[in-house]
């Protein structure tokens, strides 16, 4: 007969997920096993929780707790087994499983068999009576095993040769006529072949992760090193403009220090007295509650009705409230001090915008109007760069990528990393909306544009700008902008607006979470009976130095 201690099957302590020998093996609710590592690195990465093998969904996580049995299962098998690697990178380790004859006596020949029915693995000696002798012949024999009495049903003590699904276990003929008559069930060979294949498919989908984080990988790198330049470049712009400040605040600083020491030492003395004063009190309160303790003791009745006029009440005290200790610094000196720093700092912001504006523009793009995204109104040049509203409404399919009631129009190409940047002229328009989509979008009936239904955008309405947030904001700006530059940096979460032309910064949405593909955002709005029925362009970036 087989014995524990030797090699166990192969498919038994494989993770199905790292394909490997389970290390702390778990057991989830619907029965299945996996390393604790693999099972919990598969609900980190999933938006639901679920097994990965059978695909039952659980509501809430669940514990994990390491199955003691297979763990110890999975030693004895890891101690025992033999894995040897082929030279061949699309091949997995090859298990060698060396099984003695359970009949032999002395030294022990390699089985060549192992009989389902007489629980027992024979050398090929012992195997011939299975092989002339017409009952044996009957006897199911497979490739040579140990573990030959895990094969029995504990219960009925017959072969397990059928698999539950409903219940996610092995059964034998009897299991199946007793506890099973309603489930799934199917030959255990039948469930094995599709375990293998379902294996096969994991392994694909497993290696195609592989290679996707690998690209991420060199993506990730690309983006360290241009982000390593502009902080360079950031570095060594920042360094006069802070230079100027310290300046500032060194010629500041001496006056400033000089008048709040002196306020200071005022508001200390102030305080001595205020402090003098409540310890005086303090010290008057505790005589009053030495004496009202004493009475509190007091057997005679008649004191206590004596002295209870002069201390059944609480002496009288100063009301400290509203009292409080103030430095009365010389707010005129900080002003001042506060006015030459804003100053100064007001004349190097003016040139930030510029020096960004420079910066981004080489992250410019080739943006193309798509077509198969336009509403039915608006007219399309041929090249895709100008779009206006016309009166007339064209016969364009109803598909799901149209918008059919907004009058706008996306981008050809959607962007799901990195930066971009594009520029618009609105030269003579008086109404528009300008920005970036996400890819899911709603694109059917009335649309409200703001980052929570995924548009990032400003327009001009009414004479007033505005960028649409939840709820909009109005946007002051010096001049009318006649052409526009939007900006989007996808990692960072920025969406940011700028006037081309006065080289200024109009807005900027900051902090966003973009997790698909981003698309410039068109609508030239209505013609207005005319007064703005000039097209909105997009026109090519003139790279300043």
């Amino acid at each position: 007969m087989a014995t524990s201690s030797s090699l166990l099957s192969e498919e038994q302590f494989l993770c199905s997920i790292c394909l490997d020998v389970f290390t702390e093996p778990v057991t989830i609710s619907c029965g299945h096993n996996f390393c604790k590592a693999c099972i919990s690195g598969y609900w980190d990465t999933s938006d639901l929780c679920q097994c990965p093998m059978c695909k039952k969904t659980f509501d809430k996580r669940p514990d994990l707790f390491v199955n003691t049995f297979i763990s110890e299962m999975a030693a004895q098998f890891r101690q025992t087994v033999e894995v040897k690697t082929t030279s061949s990178s699309d091949q997995c380790p090859a298990i060698i499983v060396e099984v003695s004859c359970d009949i032999c006596t002395g030294t022990k020949l390699k089985a060549q068999k192992s009989c389902l029915v007489c629980q027992t693995s024979y050398c090929e000696t012992h195997l011939e009576p299975h092989q002339r002798v017409a009952a044996l012949k009957r006897h199911k024999l497979i490739n040579p095993v140990e573990n030959l009495e895990d094969r029995m049903c504990k219960k009925h003590d017959r072969l397990l040769e059928l698999f539950c699904r409903t219940d996610q276990t092995c059964l034998c003929v009897l299991c199946l006529k007793t506890d099973h008559m309603t489930h799934d069930t199917v030959p255990l060979e039948e469930e094995y072949g599709e375990r293998k294949a379902q294996l096969g498919k994991t392994k694909a989908e497993v290696q195609q992760m592989i290679q996707k984080r690998l690209k991420k990988v060199l993506e990730i790198k690309h983006s360290v090193e241009l982000s390593k330049r502009e902080a360079e470049r950031e570095i060594s712009d920042s360094v006069q403009v802070f230079t100027d400040l310290v300046r500032s605040i060194e010629i500041s600083q001496t006056e400033l220090i000089e008048v709040i020491e002196e306020k200071q030492r005022a508001a200390e003395r102030q305080a001595e007295g205020l402090i003098k004063e409540l310890e005086q009190e303090v010290t008057e309160l505790k005589r009053r509650s030495t004496e009202l303790e004493q009475l509190s003791h007091s057997e005679d009745h008649l004191h206590l009705f004596q002295s209870f006029p002069s201390l059944g009440t609480p002496p009288s005290t100063k009301d400290w409230s509203e009292i409080s200790v103030h430095s009365d610094l010389c707010m005129g000196t900080v002003r001042r001090a506060v006015s030459q720093l804003d100053e100064t700092l007001n004349k190097e912001m003016e040139k930030l915008p510029e020096v960004k504006l420079k910066r981004i523009q080489q992250y410019a793009v080739d943006v193309t109007l798509d077509p198969d995204t336009a509403h039915p109104n608006l007219i399309l040049s041929d090249d895709g760069k100008q779009v206006r509203y016309g009166d007339t409404w064209t016969n364009r399919p109803n598909t799901p990528k149209r918008s059919d009631k907004s009058v706008n129009v996306l981008g050809k190409e959607g962007f799901s990393s990195g930066r971009f940047y594009y520029e618009v002229m609105f030269k003579g328009k008086t109404k528009w909306t300008l920005g970036v989509a996400r890819e899911s979008i709603n694109r059917k009936g009335t649309i409200i544009l703001n980052p929570k239904n995924g548009y990032w955008t400003v327009w001009l309405k009414n004479g007033e700008y505005r960028a649409l947030t939840d709820p909009s904001v109005l946007l002051s700006l010096r001049e009318k902008p006649q052409k526009v530059g939007v900006f989007v940096d996808y990692e960072e979460g920025q969406v940011s607006f700028y006037d081309v032309e006065a080289r200024s910064h109009i807005y900027s949405y900051t902090g966003c979470t973009f997790t698909e593909k981003l698309y410039p955002y068109f609508n030239p709005c209505l013609s207005d009976g005319g007064k703005n029925s000039v097209p909105l362009i997009i026109s090519p970036v003139n790279h300043t130095d």
